[in-house]
């Protein structure tokens, strides 16, 4: 029997003709729409500048499922494209949204039981209807939780306002996957593919520094939460990270009190990090240290298919790593996504 491969970072979206120009339906610009200019192929096109090219592996289930065989990839946790997020746009506008995305990802996962699930996506930037648009795709076939933004607007993670989403999380017991998008920098360095090369890892870290600082994971110790990109730069700046707080607790510590460092792997008595990353850094040395920082229980493969940035075939770094034991290994091959993910018990 073939070894267990979950891939928790792969993006999909619904076919061209499936999805509607919500610039037409809504009467504003900004929102993405696809345009399918030939087989198999289709740019993502916002306010008539094409933001991508995608082909059909993005939307054909029978093409990913091809895909998956070839790379030995038995299940993907699919999401939407982050640029989908639309955080910018009035919030029941994201909500048609957010459910036709969802209704479609749910729809993919009960035609093919054991080989896809699910995680949605909602308006962050009105809690109150994300509340009730977590409440709703939770019980559609195959979801197991949500993916969010680094950030939502001038929000970070640690707003407030976000609060009783995330404590709604929790309750449901919903996986809580976050990607960089709208990256910081993008209009001082629009060249040489700088925002995705270097502003979305310090979105990552943003991201990550938002809620230990703000004392979201704090408050919240059944919270899973995953960072993409291997959480990006902030396992790489930790030192600084902690340094800092040591240094000015008058401005890190105001709100938590605990020391970063207590959120990644105790190095003494081994306990994995209090938060979970993928393993999508393109590096073996730097894949050692991650998991010297977080520990093989805190991290899970992780592909960013089917896009450029992504690994092909998923897993290849892992398996090309002859030092890690087997339990290593399959660690991060199956096991911690499959705690992330929920797959092994009730969600809530």
């Amino acid at each position: 029997m073939a070894a267990e491969v979950i891939d928790i970072h792969t993006h999909i979206l619904p076919p061209p003709d499936r999805l509607p120009d919500f610039a037409a339906r809504t009467g504003y610009g900004g929102w993405v729409r696809l345009e399918e200019h030939k087989p198999c192929c289709a740019r993502m096109i916002r306010d008539g500048a094409t933001f991508r090219e995608i082909e059909s592996n993005c939307w054909d289930p029978a093409v990913r499922l091809r895909e998956c065989r070839e790379a030995g990839v038995t299940m993907q946790a699919l999401s939407t494209v982050p640029v989908m997020f639309s955080y910018w746009a009035r919030p029941r506008d994201v909500l048609a949204l957010g459910q036709l995305l969802n209704d479609h990802i749910a729809e993919v996962c009960a035609a093919f039981p054991g080989r896809f699930v699910g995680l949605g996506t909602v308006p962050l930037q009105d809690p109150q209807l994300a509340c009730a648009e977590l409440e709703r795709l939770m019980g559609l076939p195959g979801m197991r939780g949500v993916q969010i933004g680094s950030h939502v607007g001038g929000w970070n993670l640690d707003e407030p306002a976000l609060m009783p989403f995330f404590e709604r999380c929790a309750e449901l017991g919903a996986a809580v996957f976050v990607h960089p998008w709208d990256m910081m920098g993008q209009e001082q360095m629009p060249r040489f593919w700088l925002p995705w090369l270097v502003g979305m890892p310090a979105e990552t870290s943003r991201a990550v520094c938002s809620m230990i600082f703000g004392g979201v994971l704090e408050r919240l110790a059944s919270l899973r939460v995953c960072f993409a990109h291997g959480g990006g730069s902030f396992p790489h700046t930790i030192g600084r990270v902690a340094h800092g707080f040591d240094s000015r607790p008058d401005l890190c510590a105001a709100v938590n009190p605990v020391n970063p460092r207590a959120y990644v792997r105790d190095p003494d008595s081994g306990a994995p990090a209090r938060f979970y990353v993928d393993s999508l850094v393109h590096d073996a040395e730097a894949l050692r240290y991650l998991l010297h920082v977080m520990g093989a229980a805190r991290v899970a493969l992780g592909s960013d298919y089917p896009f450029p940035l992504g690994e092909d075939p998923p897993g290849r770094l892992i398996r090309s790593m002859h030092d890690l034991t087997d339990a290593v290994r399959s660690r991060l091959l199956s096991g911690t996504a499959r705690e992330f993910l929920g797959l092994d018990g009730p969600r809530g």
